[in-house]
């Protein structure tokens, strides 16, 4: 069986041991990290759907440095939006801004009814680096 190595960006640990679940989770070497929103530093989301989709990125990229990774390395990619048919362009501009050049992840995008008062929710797999701590 693999090791799992629970992965908890600086700053956030009391929102996932209080919820019960890691940030991240290395294992076989894969990063498979926690949908992350775009909230505050207290949990709130951020109101604007843009501004509050570039903070999404910005926790995501704070999860995937904290287990020595960046967006390069990230192989999968799902995004969950609610009201897809009007945010899928907020997507696609923000997206770019983080993207990075090809070749691109895998990407699926799920529309929701509900993302506990999110509009965007990411979840991504990635590689770990060879010689990573957390290669497990």
């Amino acid at each position: 069986m693999a090791e799992r190595v629970a992965i908890l960006p600086a700053g956030r640990q009391d929102l996932y041991t209080r919820n019960r679940y890691s940030a991240a989770v290395a294992s076989g070497g894969f990063l498979f990290i926690s949908g992350q929103v775009g909230s505050r530093e207290d949990g709130s989301p951020e109101p604007d759907p843009e501004a509050q989709l570039r903070l999404a990125f910005q926790n995501l990229n704070a999860v995937l440095a904290a287990a020595g990774c960046d967006f390069g390395d990230v192989v999968d990619f799902t995004v969950f939006i609610v009201d897809p048919q009007a945010q899928l362009r907020v997507f696609g501009k923000v997206r770019d801004e983080f993207w990075g050049p090809a070749p691109y992840p895998t990407l699926t995008a799920v529309g929701v009814t509900w993302l506990y008062g999110f509009d965007f929710e990411l979840k991504v797999t990635a590689r770990l680096p060879e010689g990573s701590d957390h290669h497990g």
